[in-house]
């Protein structure tokens, strides 16, 4: 199988997209299955009109997604002005363990370096070891005082990667 060539949405593509979130999300045991968030998780069209949706894509179809976030857009949630932000990064559940999760994270770095931000910022869940795995493998630090709570019982960490 060749890598996944790693670009924007399209829009019909959207509903997988949104779909593979949730699935994501729900079956790495990140979210109740009955979670509110799962209603943003599963509307990738809102993600990708506030912001940028990419897709990781091979043979398979779309199989891992990011959001890249910018000044200006409201779903900024953590990154300071001079800062881009990422957010919702899943993989479907069967391509787990490939890589593409990674390769989409370098995509973001290599974004927010070309548009010249003074660091990548992100969120994530306390239960997301994995993902805090591979972050602090690509040079992420944690960002303790910018951790946060979006709702009661849920507390997020921050993590940083000055460019």
């Amino acid at each position: 199988m060749s890598p996944p060539t790693i670009r924007r949405v399209l829009p019909d593509e959207l509903d997988a997209v949104g779909r593979l979130t949730v699935d994501a999300y729900v079956g790495g045991g990140v979210i109740p299955a009955d979670a509110p968030y799962l209603e943003f998780l599963g509307d990738a069209a809102h993600r990708d009109a506030e912001a940028e949706l990419w897709v990781a894509v091979d043979e398979r179809g779309v199989v891992g997604t990011v959001t890249f976030v910018g000044p200006g857009s409201r779903l900024r949630e953590v990154a300071l002005d001079d800062e881009a932000e990422i957010r919702t990064l899943a993989v479907a559940p069967a391509a787990g363990g490939e890589g593409i999760g990674e390769a989409l994270t370098r995509h973001t770095i290599e974004l927010a370096r070309a548009r010249g931000f003074g660091a990548l910022v992100l969120s994530s869940s306390t239960s997301m070891h994995a993902a805090h795995r591979l972050y602090e493998r690509l040079g992420f630090t944690r960002l303790p005082e910018r951790d946060w709570s979006p709702v009661a019982g849920v507390q997020l960490v921050a993590y940083t990667l000055p460019l």
